[in-house]
């Protein structure tokens, strides 16, 4: 695993925020280890907030809301998160955001934090010809795979303590979407899973990150002005 920190890259991105790109694989246990040190330093001012681009091996993660009966078929290590949410699913080809703020600096309102995410994901699927969106009461980022049904192409999951965040979304560039079959994804059985590659499109994790942080200012903005709409 390489870790590069992105505070000067072309995207231009807001200082105050440690920006990481992980290439390889990380290993979910120690990066939730990571996560939870973070946060206490976060809130006690101690580190800068952070957000993590990286993928996982395969692994199956339960929230605090996971019921055992829909781990279908745990043949790959099951963590417990500690995120709110069912199960879902992590591995390769699957780009992960983990997002640490502190959202006593911005208006401490995690309803809108959740929002501001998935209006994020949505634009950036955007920006490659995906029309995404979010749907009321079922988590997650939706389009409509080759059929034309409704099918999940990203996940949101997070955690708050003392008004720091943890966790954040994945997105399916190109995973094998058979290793989702071990779980009911969060919970959600009527509705499948895609990805950018079953849709017709191969999108590098490096193309897909660049694309992403192009647009972090506008997330920022959104939490951070209660008057600017986050979706």
């Amino acid at each position: 695993m390489t870790d590069s920190n992105l505070s000067e890259t072309p995207a231009q991105l807001p200082l105050g925020i440690e920006w990481r790109r992980s290439s390889g694989l990380v290993d979910y246990r120690g990066a939730l280890a990571e996560q939870e040190q973070r946060n206490r330093a976060i809130a006690a001012g101690e580190a800068d907030e952070l957000v993590w681009l990286l993928e996982h091996p395969p692994v199956y993660t339960a929230g605090t809301s996971a019921d055992p009966a829909e781990l279908v078929d745990p043949r790959f290590d099951v963590v417990e998160s500690g995120r709110g949410g069912r199960y879902t699913y992590h591995g390769p080809g699957q780009r992960v955001t983990y997002v640490l703020l502190d959202l006593a600096r911005r208006n401490r309102d995690v309803r809108r934090f959740v929002h501001a995410m998935e209006a994020w994901v949505i634009a950036t699927l955007a920006d490659f010809g995906i029309a995404a969106f979010a749907v009321p009461d079922r988590i997650g980022i939706w389009t409509r795979d080759t059929s034309g049904a409704e099918a999940k192409i990203g996940a949101i999951g997070v955690r708050v303590r003392r008004w720091v965040t943890m966790h954040g979304f994945s997105v399916n560039l190109a995973p094998d979407l058979a290793h989702f079959g071990g779980i009911v994804p969060c919970g959600i059985a009527d509705y499948g899973v895609t990805s950018l590659a079953a849709l017709g499109l191969e999108v590098a994790p490096g193309d897909w990150d660049r694309a992403l942080l192009a647009r972090a200012a506008d997330f920022l903005a959104a939490l951070d002005d209660p008057e600017r709409p986050a979706a």
